[in-house]
């Protein structure tokens, strides 16, 4: 009893610094903060020129350079302060494609529904050839298919055979998903069937030797095309890059991602050895012939009050796979940042702390863009000397070094993200910050009504509040309900207006811009957890 009672005592000291540091809910402020946000927004109209009028914003493509330039004009006319770009220096070369035509000849015509990878060169017309398979997965493969290929469109995979999706396309939480993920399971070192990092590692590593290595075999043998099989069902095209967009590196061949059942059907006839021809053409093209910046685009509301030398930090990526309009990912999630920016505008918001929005580029290429402004404004850990590790991201290295400290490293209160698509936020991930847990309970309660009301201490990754959680920084993902963005939209050329939720957006938006305003207001910087140095 004894026990149990000090760690009762225990959880409401943590409850109580956290509260503390809180300190109350502005409601007017609050109140304020709805209302603009629920009656007079423009979420959806900004959401509609990033998406319908700019389109996908593959980095460093056109599309993504006049988003840069449309979204300092937005933060510019609603009176945003220090609205700029900054650079990251030497992504590499744009890319775009503007059409795209696969056909089966023989045995039979077909239109066959397939997408060229990014960064992957045009065909240069309407080319001609057999199909072939080849699984291209090692140098002994290179060998084994040396001489062979020269004249054929190759498919690399195997077929798949179709299994119906058991769960529903369309999914909001209940009571029972929120309960679960408010739970944190006690982790074990490692979940049967888990990759350790070791692996992860390795496995990045022999990725990034081979892929160029079979880029130029592909060129030599005299390859047309290659296919690849959509990783989802269902007549959905799911792709990303390939090729490299680095000057000077080899870019292999034309490649297409096919929707499975249409890469099946050509696999079936080859299996049963029949004679297979398809057309293939690609409107692709790189725009540099070097490697050029990318560009975050940023602005901000400067602080009044006694912390405003300290930053509150919203953001979302701007860059998106090519093939949609990029709506979902990560167009909402701008959208709403730059909404909740508005909104604080609009209401006459006067922060204690500096309150700062960061669209951040190459997301999609493993937060390329996020990471490079945290390294330059708040801390960095040293490159590694292995030039393989250089081609692994910076959140799977294992061996990171001394963490290095910039300027303003002590200045950054807390960061918070947007990146799941456009379902309205259910809580926060508290990313095992035990402190914030109160924190965000209380900035909750005024959502309670719409919907959002959950506070976990997971962990969720593979965006870019991971820039900052990893140097030891608060960043924070919102828990959101799904909709279909991971059945239907994720990656694929459906990321379009149709699949977005205006209602969950104006949600959103009121909800980030709650959070940044109290986090801006709060008597002392936002908690942190400890940092894990090696």
């Amino acid at each position: 009893m004894r026990n149990a009672l000090k760690t009762l005592a225990l959880a409401a000291g943590i409850a109580g610094v956290g509260i503390a540091h809180a300190q109350s809910v502005d409601m007017d402020m609050t109140g304020r903060i709805r209302a603009e946000a629920f009656q007079r927004s423009q979420v959806l109209k900004t959401l509609n020129h990033l998406t319908d009028v700019i389109g996908p914003r593959l980095t460093n493509s056109p599309s993504m350079y006049a988003a840069n330039a449309w979204t300092r004009e937005k933060f510019t006319e609603w009176g945003l302060a220090n609205v700029h770009d900054e650079a990251v220096e030497d992504f590499g070369r744009g890319w775009v494609f503007t059409d795209a035509h696969v056909e089966m000849t023989v045995p039979r015509a077909m239109p066959l529904h397939a997408l060229p990878k990014a960064w992957t060169p045009g065909t240069n017309g309407m080319v001609e050839g057999e199909a072939m398979v080849a699984k291209l997965a090692s140098k002994a493969d290179l060998e084994k298919f040396k001489g062979k290929l020269r004249g054929k469109i190759v498919f690399l995979d195997d077929l798949r055979p179709y299994k119906p999706n058991e769960k529903s396309d369309f999914q909001r939480h209940d009571k029972a998903s929120l309960e679960e993920i408010a739970s944190s399971p006690v982790p074990v070192s490692r979940p049967a069937g888990d990759e350790s990092p070791e692996a992860m590692m390795k496995r990045f590593r022999e990725r990034a030797e081979f892929t160029p290595l079979l880029n130029q075999f592909l060129i030599d043998e005299g390859v047309l095309a290659t296919m690849s099989i959509s990783s989802w069902n269902d007549g959905i095209v799911r792709v990303m890059g390939g090729g490299s967009r680095k000057a000077g590196e080899s870019v292999g061949v034309p490649a297409f991602v096919m929707i499975a059942e249409h890469y099946n059907t050509v696999m079936r006839a080859l299996a049963d050895k029949e004679k297979v021809s398809l057309r293939v053409a690609s409107d692709a093209r790189f725009t540099d012939d070097t490697n050029k910046p990318a560009f975050n685009t940023i602005a901000e509301i400067p602080g009044t009050g006694p912390n405003r030398n300290e930053i509150v930090m919203i953001g979302a990526h701007m860059d998106s796979w090519h093939t949609g309009s990029g709506a979902a990912d990560n167009g909402a999630g701008v959208a709403v940042m730059m909404e909740a920016m508005r909104i604080l505008k609009a209401v006459g918001a006067k922060p204690n702390r500096t309150i700062r929005v960061g669209l951040w580029t190459g997301e999609e290429q493993g937060l390329v863009g996020s990471q490079a402004y945290v390294a330059k404004h708040f801390a960095k850990y040293p490159e590694p000397t292995d030039p393989a590790e250089k081609n692994i991201p910076r959140s799977l290295r294992t061996n990171k070094g001394k963490l290095q400290r910039m300027a303003d490293y002590d200045k950054l209160s807390v960061y918070f993200n947007l990146d799941n698509g456009s379902g309205k936020i259910r809580g926060v991930y508290g990313q095992e910050n035990l402190a914030a847990a109160p924190i965000f309970e209380e900035w909750l309660k005024p959502f309670n009504d719409v919907g959002a009301t959950v506070v976990t201490q997971r962990n969720t990754g593979s965006t870019d509040h991971i820039s900052y959680d990893q140097v030891g920084l608060p960043g924070f993902q919102f828990v959101q309900d799904g909709l279909d963005y991971f059945s239907h939209v994720h990656h694929t050329h459906l990321d379009v207006q149709d699949h977005i939720s205006e209602p969950d957006l104006k949600q959103a938006s009121a909800i980030v811009a709650s959070f940044a305003y109290n986090a801006a207001m709060m008597k002392q910087r936002f908690p942190r957890k400890q940092l894990v140095e090696n």
